[in-house]
């Protein structure tokens, strides 16, 4: 792991770090090209609804190295909220170096500290073997579930 890891509830201040990531993942795990015009307003607009999630950021001598998003979902079955993770990035140089578990560590503990959160999902592209292997080395187990959507 970096020296003098932290890890942070993101601020808007942070928003350029996380567009940027944003993209780089677009294009590395589906192949997409999204254009910063597009992204920026969705992630700014997280920072003024609260009420719809937050973003965390890693960051390591002073830089930015990863990000994620955490979304709310209620669960009428739980009679609590689920934590869904997203828009998980650690620049390529900073990987398996135990950032993203320093991330999820910091999301768990803020859990805990929330007596209506249930618990934690995620969806990953189905070839993303080292993305699995990660969250599975963690606790996390695949889901029975199959994702349909309509972004029509």
């Amino acid at each position: 792991m970096p020296h003098n890891l932290t890890i942070r509830k993101a601020s808007e201040s942070d928003a350029d770090s996380i567009i940027q990531f944003n993209i780089a993942m677009a294009k590395e795990t589906e192949g997409k090209i999204l254009h910063r015009h597009d992204i920026e307003p969705g992630v700014l607009g997280l920072f003024k609804k609260p009420e719809y999630g937050f973003y965390i950021v890693a960051v390591a001598g002073g830089r930015v190295v990863g990000s994620l998003m955490v979304t709310f979902e209620w669960s009428d079955w739980r009679n609590g909220v689920i934590w869904w993770i997203q828009s998980v990035y650690v620049i390529p140089e900073c990987r398996r170096n135990g950032i993203y578990r320093a991330m999820y560590s910091s999301i768990k503990k803020m859990a805990r500290e929330k007596p209506d959160v249930r618990g934690f999902r995620l969806y990953v592209e189905k070839t993303n073997i080292a993305a699995q292997k990660t969250y599975a080395a963690l606790g996390m187990e695949e889901a029975q579930y199959k994702m349909f959507e309509d972004l029509g």
